[in-house]
């Protein structure tokens, strides 16, 4: 590969608005990289899978077995939707993408992929305090079940009730059912 191949193919790779910044998605800079290196190769390993923790490498290789660039990603299962089921998949796709972006590939906002940044945004909005109107309702609903607000406090280990995410509230409403019965 040269300079100019390099640049050809970031040319043609189709990247994603996200605040303002341009961004390439990890499908493709595989892509991409299958043009430039078609007996190339992209080989991860897991380093890490303990206690809901993911770190993967990944290292992109030429036809000789050459590195040519590596990434790496670590998830937190349950840090977001997608991980409760995905983050191992998430983690590798991370990795993948972070050695395409150490090779050149599809870097025009920077190394990291559209998925980690719209990863990263989600997790932002999950973690973020509930709103006002939320924290009514939800007093509000409490009372009307007579369920201590202690009990929710507790259970989410926060000492007022705004101090709850949206994750955390989110999941009040989903098992909301089996909090009644506790």
């Amino acid at each position: 590969m040269n300079y100019e191949e390099l640049k050809q193919v970031n040319a043609e790779i189709n990247s994603i608005d996200i605040k303002g910044k341009q961004y390439a998605e990890v499908a493709q800079r595989i892509d991409a990289f299958r043009k430039l290196y078609p007996n190339g190769s992209i080989a991860t390993e897991i380093i890490r899978l303990q206690d809901g923790l993911c770190v993967i490498k990944a290292n992109v290789l030429n036809e000789t077995g050459v590195i040519l660039g590596t990434g790496h990603a670590y998830e937190n299962e349950g840090n977001s939707f997608i991980n409760k089921t995905s983050f191992i998949e998430n983690c590798e796709t991370s990795a993948v993408g972070r050695a395409l972006g150490m090779l050149g590939i599809g870097i025009q906002g920077g190394i990291t992929s559209a998925e980690e940044v719209q990863n990263a945004e989600l997790q932002r909005i999950e973690r973020q305090p509930i709103d006002k109107t939320k924290v009514k309702a939800l007093f509000s609903r409490l009372e009307k079940e007579h369920i201590p607000v202690d009990k929710i406090l507790e259970l989410y280990k926060v000492n007022i009730l705004e101090e709850l995410s949206e994750r955390q509230y989110s999941n009040i409403n989903i098992n909301w059912e089996k909090l009644k019965a506790k």
